[in-house]
């Protein structure tokens, strides 16, 4: 069988959000194309729309008009039912305050989205303890939430992210809240990811020397891309 292929196109997108009685648009005929694969960093001022692109693409929101395909896959087609169980198998979000459950241990975190799949208690367990272990924690399994610094915490998020196995992450600004030292090894990680285990990341970021990892980087600004630079080792 022919593995399926999870270009993501975007085309003629528009959106807008209300405003008082008028609406705002943020994209007014936006085209894309990000192949499978691909590491896409995004940049750009606030309010450009770069966490918008992130939404739609992870079906947590919806075009006014146009499309978005994944995979052959037209999100804005779907019923919300649908689309919800799609996203729980394709896409990984990674955020950039963790949004983890401080009662919970890493593992149990981790464990989280697949309380929703059809795995049993012992093959969730074999998986978590697994991507634990690709994140470099399997040494923090019991440990809540408190008691991990920044950078771990970030390292559990990216794992609960990427236990059900998703093709594509989607990273609002992940090093946003980490010291250097701390951002650079979760930059390293989201590069294993791609690199390794072929996924594909887009990642929105304010600091341009996170991009370093990316293949490519984009400059959003007021709903257009306005320069693209791919990186010398892609």
């Amino acid at each position: 069988m022919t593995p399926v292929s999870y270009d993501i196109e975007l085309t003629g997108v528009y959106k807008s959000y209300p405003l008082g009685k008028s609406r705002i648009p943020i994209f007014e005929d936006l085209t894309m194309t990000i192949p499978d694969g691909d590491f896409l960093a995004i940049m750009g001022p606030s309010g450009s729309g770069k966490s918008t692109i992130l939404n739609l693409i992870g079906g947590i929101d919806t075009v006014d008009s146009g499309h978005v395909s994944i995979g052959g896959t037209m999100l804005d087609k779907m019923s919300t039912r649908a689309l919800t169980r799609w996203r729980s198998e394709v896409i990984g979000f990674v955020f950039q305050f963790y949004n983890l459950m401080p009662m919970l241990s890493a593992a149990q975190n981790v464990e989280l989205p697949l309380l929703l799949t059809d795995l049993s208690a012992s093959e969730r367990r074999e998986r978590v303890h697994t991507i634990l272990d690709i994140v470099g924690l399997a040494d923090r399994h019991d440990h809540l939430p408190s008691l991990l610094s920044g950078g771990q915490q970030q390292r559990v998020g990216i794992a609960r992210a990427i236990a059900s196995d998703p093709r594509i992450l989607l990273c609002d600004e992940p090093t946003g809240d980490l010291d250097r030292k701390s951002a650079d090894e979760i930059l390293e990680l989201l590069q294993l990811l791609n690199t390794k285990l072929g996924k594909t990341i887009i990642m929105v970021t304010h600091d341009e020397s996170s991009t370093r990892v990316a293949k490519r980087t984009v400059i959003l600004d007021k709903g257009r891309f306005v320069s693209e630079e791919i990186a010398q080792c892609a």
